[in-house]
């Protein structure tokens, strides 16, 4: 028999419980699967239990508002994931077959362009643009500036913002 829980515990057990079917129904009829539903349901329940020090569960007058704004957070998470491994997997089949990486080699780097794509979601559209076309392209401030329609000034700040971001999250 279980010894008494404690103060939080039947509240994570009853939250988890009310909610847990339903989000994961929500979650199926977004992605059109029900094992990637499963997954995000319990990362949501991860996330929510994990921030619980911010946001208690006994204080949520909406709980289900809550849970959505977690999940659809981590839906478009899954969607870019997905987006970054297709082109990877799409610029792999242009390689000669001796050059392509092996798996494990793979997964190093999906992981990498998953975490650059987080790093730079970060940053303001105009920011990133910026960045990537310097970085990417090769362009010089003056072309980005003709692009994004403003002064090579404004491009200096934004690759010191966008840099500045950068060496911030490595820290």
């Amino acid at each position: 028999m279980r010894e008494a829980a404690g103060p939080l515990e039947p509240t994570l057990e009853s939250f988890y419980r009310d909610h847990r079917s339903w989000l994961e129904s929500w979650l199926r009829g977004r992605l059109g699967n029900a094992w990637d539903a499963a997954d995000l349901s319990q990362d949501t329940f991860v996330k929510v239990l994990a921030s619980q020090h911010s946001e208690p569960l006994a204080s949520l007058r909406e709980p289900r508002a809550y849970l959505l704004t977690v999940g659809k957070r981590l839906l478009i998470n899954h969607y870019q994931r997905r987006n970054v491994e297709q082109a990877y997997l799409q610029a792999l089949a242009t390689l000669p077959e001796h050059v392509i990486p092996s798996p494990e080699q793979r997964w190093v780097l999906l992981e990498t362009l998953q975490a650059l794509d987080e790093l730079l979601d970060a940053l303001p559209l105009p920011v990133r643009r910026a960045f990537l076309w310097a970085q990417l392209e090769g362009l010089s401030y003056a072309q980005i500036a003709e692009r994004l329609q403003v002064c090579e000034r404004t491009v200096k700040r934004y690759m010191a913002q966008a840099y500045t971001h950068c060496l911030m999250v490595e820290l």
